[in-house]
């Protein structure tokens, strides 16, 4: 019996105590839903498999004593199939012994279900834009996306798995100054300058422009003979770049696409698939913001103040009205923020029920202003937008901080990180942390076959259950006659209690939009598995005397071998473990080996 099963029944009890008279006070209204019937494993096994507090939850509704609800409870429960027995403790906790085979049943249920198991479809009917990265094309993926990239599509994967219809979004910000800055330097490092003071430094500038100088001399363009203006130098002499010209707006042109699919390839490689990828300029160039702005202004959310155009977000709880037209006639950047807003919202394809933005730490001061513009729209800030903000990641190594990348200068980019520890601990590591708290990535733990390294921790708890799928087949050990009733010991119980909880792990980190939930039960898990293996036997141990021959042979394997129904219903078990694994693992977007 699971502790979902636990639950309802738990619910129906009440409802039936009600119906009966027994609960006080207590009406059918005031009972809340059954999952709020929690279901939890006592610290102390000593106290049964499961506890509710649903006495305490209930009884100043009933106008009653816990103990003496609980009570009433306890009778309930002990006449339900697959309960052992009922115990009333405390100030009114209900603790729950399951009969062994109750217990168990989880293990064919694992089994039937296989990777779906504990999957669901409770976020059913909904469209979840994620956006995630969004990285500007005017560099590599630094540290900072890279967690976004391994937080966001767990994110993704965990969402689908509760039914939801999710759409992997990456917005490129093609439109403004940051990319004017980017053609700035591209043009400095072509001509040998020092970069200008507000430029992009590193060596992939470098290629970057020669790879521009390369492609533009293949089409017959050279792009150093263009017209060129020298932007001249601030007031301490730093070089400003040159202004507009034809050979920026060529490496411009040229240079953009080049960084999206460099950023494109690295997505990939690091097992990110978006479904769409939008380019900012986009609402630009087909009168989206625009369009966006009037819909605001027939709304009552625009006016017009010394010579520019204001959104009144404060009407919306903002702390101060926005500038999105300024007084020269440029759009502030805010501008392109409502335009996307709208076009997630109302476009032909997978309209966005709830636009979920995932922001680095640099971003919390845009919150205010994003939730007045979903507001004014008629949307429900908190709903039908959400906002998450990560922090700060640090990469470490022999204890020293690594900053410097050779590629990108004072940063770690994503194919650093992956060039020193791979794509799987990459990924474990920065999706295991709550992204609301910073980070730490320590190179050498994450390099290392240890059980302190939490991604081979858990790696090797499936590498090891597929293992003894090996040595069980070598012995000829099948499910055939299992009885799982036999998994009666304290290591089988803590596995099976570890098993029951996946479903409701996974539906919690769904709606807390938190897949580091996932590595936490999975680390759990690994960890009662490995001394799981330690204590039980699938299989014959190997002998422990080499000179053991016959007859003693024979003695020494019968004697360390389980009796047959048993071995087969902890092969069962084993598989049940490598199959929950297996799937979460998956939904972080790492491998599962069958060796290590």
């Amino acid at each position: 019996m699971s502790p979902e099963a636990l639950s309802e029944l738990i619910f129906n009890i009440a409802n039936t105590l009600v119906s009966e008279g027994k609960a006080g006070t207590l009406t059918a209204d005031l009972i809340p839903p059954q999952a709020k019937f929690a279901v939890m494993r006592p610290k102390d096994r000593a106290h049964g498999d499961w506890a509710s507090n649903a006495a305490m939850q209930l009884a100043k509704k009933a106008g009653m004593k816990p103990r003496d609800l609980a009570e009433l409870f306890a009778a309930e429960l002990t006449n339900a199939d697959g309960i052992k027995s009922v115990e009333v403790a405390g100030p009114g906790f209900i603790n729950i012994t399951l009969d062994s085979a109750s217990a168990a049943a989880v293990v064919d249920t694992v089994l039937e279900a296989g990777s779906d198991y504990g999957k669901n479809d409770h976020l059913g009917g909904e469209t979840l834009n994620l956006e995630f990265v969004s990285a500007n094309p005017t560099g590599p993926i630094h540290i900072g996306g890279t967690r976004w990239a391994a937080v966001g599509d767990s994110m993704a994967r965990v969402l689908e798995a509760n039914g939801a219809k999710v759409v992997r979004e990456y917005y490129f910000n093609d439109h403004g100054e940051q990319i004017n800055r980017f053609a700035k330097s591209l043009v400095a490092a072509a001509h040998g300058e020092e970069t200008p003071i507000d430029g992009y430094k590193g060596a992939y500038i470098d290629e970057i422009a020669k790879r521009v100088i390369d492609e533009a001399n293949a089409d017959g363009v050279d792009v150093l003979s263009l017209p060129r203006v020298d932007g001249g130098a601030d007031q301490d002499g730093n070089p400003l770049g040159e202004g507009d010209s034809e050979q920026r707006e060529e490496f411009r042109k040229r240079a953009v696409p080049m960084m999206f699919d460099e950023i494109q390839r690295s997505m990939k490689n690091f097992r990110v698939n978006f479904d769409v990828w939008f380019h900012e300029n986009s609402l630009y160039s087909d009168g989206e913001v625009d369009q966006a702005i009037a819909d605001l202004r027939a709304r009552g959310d625009i006016y017009e103040k010394d010579g520019a155009t204001w959104f009144e977000s404060t009407k919306h709880g903002d702390d101060k009205d926005r500038v999105i037209i300024k007084s020269d006639g440029n759009y502030a950047y805010f501008a392109a923020d409502i335009a996307y807003y709208r076009n997630k919202r109302h476009r032909e394809t997978n309209p966005a029920d709830v636009a979920i933005y995932m922001l680095g730490a640099d971003h919390h001061g845009y919150i205010g202003r994003m939730m007045a513009m979903c507001a004014a729209f008629g949307d429900k800030p908190g709903e039908n937008m959400q906002i998450l903000i990560g922090q700060l990641v640090n990469v470490m190594k022999d204890g020293k901080a690594v900053r410097m990348s050779k590629r990108a200068g004072n940063v770690v980019t994503i194919d650093d990180l992956t060039d020193a520890i791979g794509v799987d601990a990459s990924r474990y590591s920065l999706a295991r942390t709550d992204y609301n708290s910073p980070v730490d990535i320590d190179l050498n733990l994450l390099a290392s076959h240890s059980n302190e390294n939490p991604v081979y921790y858990v790696q090797y708890a499936h590498a090891r259950s597929c293992n003894v799928d090996r040595n069980a087949a070598a012995a000829g050990i099948t499910y055939e006659g299992a009885d799982v009733s036999l998994l009666d010991t304290v290591a089988d119980g803590e596995v099976l209690a570890a098993l029951a909880q996946w479903p409701a792990l996974l539906r919690e980190a769904g709606d807390l939009r938190a897949p580091h939930r996932v590595a936490h039960y999975l680390e759990d898990l690994a960890a009662t598995y490995h001394k799981w293996y330690n204590v039980e036997r699938v299989v014959p141990m190997e002998l422990t005397d080499p000179e053991a021959r016959g007859e003693q042979a024979d003695a020494i394997r019968i004697a360390k071998a389980p009796e047959p129904a048993r071995a087969a219903a902890r092969l069962k078990l084993n598989d049940a473990v490598k199959t929950v694994i297996a799937e979460g693992l998956d939904l972080l977007g790492v491998a599962a080996p069958d060796k290590m």
